[in-house]
C-alpha cells in the first residue's frame, strides 16, 4: 500500500462513520486505507469535543508545511563552505565528514543549503558540484 495523506473529504467520511458508530477498522476498510492510518489520525485529532474535520484538516496542513531547520553548528556549516568551494560535491563531503567522525549531514541537507542561499542571492560556490573526481586519499585510510 502506498503511504498519501488523507483528504478533506476523508476526513468528512471517517466524521460521519464515527457518529453512525462504525469501529477504526471497518472506516479503514470504507476509505481504503490501513487501519492504523485512521488511529493514527483519531490521535492527532481528537480533542474534548470529539474529531473535527475541518481542524484535522488545518493541523496536517499545518503539520506538512512545517519547515524542518536542522540542528547543525556554524562551524559544521563552514567546513561544508570550504569542501563546496574546493568543488567537491555534497556527497563527498557527508562521505567525509562521516570518516572524519565528524557531525554528519545528509547530502539532501548541503543541496537544500546551497539552493537556497542562490535564492538569497549568495552564490558563494559558483556551483554545486556535480562528480568533479573524488579528493586525493578519499577512500584510503
Amino acid at each position: 500500500m502506498i503511504y498519501t495523506q488523507l483528504t478533506q473529504g476523508q476526513r468528512y467520511h471517517i466524521k460521519v462513520l464515527l457518529d453512525i458508530g462504525c469501529k477504526r477498522t471497518k472506516i479503514a476498510q470504507q476509505l481504503g486505507v490501513d487501519k492504523s492510518t485512521i488511529s493514527r489520525e483519531l490521535r492527532r485529532n481528537r480533542g474534548r469535543r470529539g474529531y473535527r474535520p475541518k481542524q484535522a484538516q488545518e493541523k496536517a496542513h499545518e503539520r506538512r508545511n512545517k519547515k524542518v531547520q536542522p540542528n547543525i553548528s556554524a562551524a559544521t556549516w563552514q567546513i561544508v563552505d570550504a569542501k563546496l568551494l574546493e568543488d567537491w560535491s555534497p556527497e563527498q563531503i557527508t562521505g567525509w565528514l562521516k570518516k572524519e567522525q565528524l557531525p554528519s549531514i545528509s547530502p539532501e541537507w548541503i543541496y537544500q543549503y546551497v539552493y537556497a542561499d542562490k535564492r538569497a542571492g549568495r552564490d558563494h560556490t559558483g556551483r554545486v558540484p556535480g562528480c568533479a573526481g573524488k579528493p586525493p586519499g578519499f577512500f584510503h585510510q
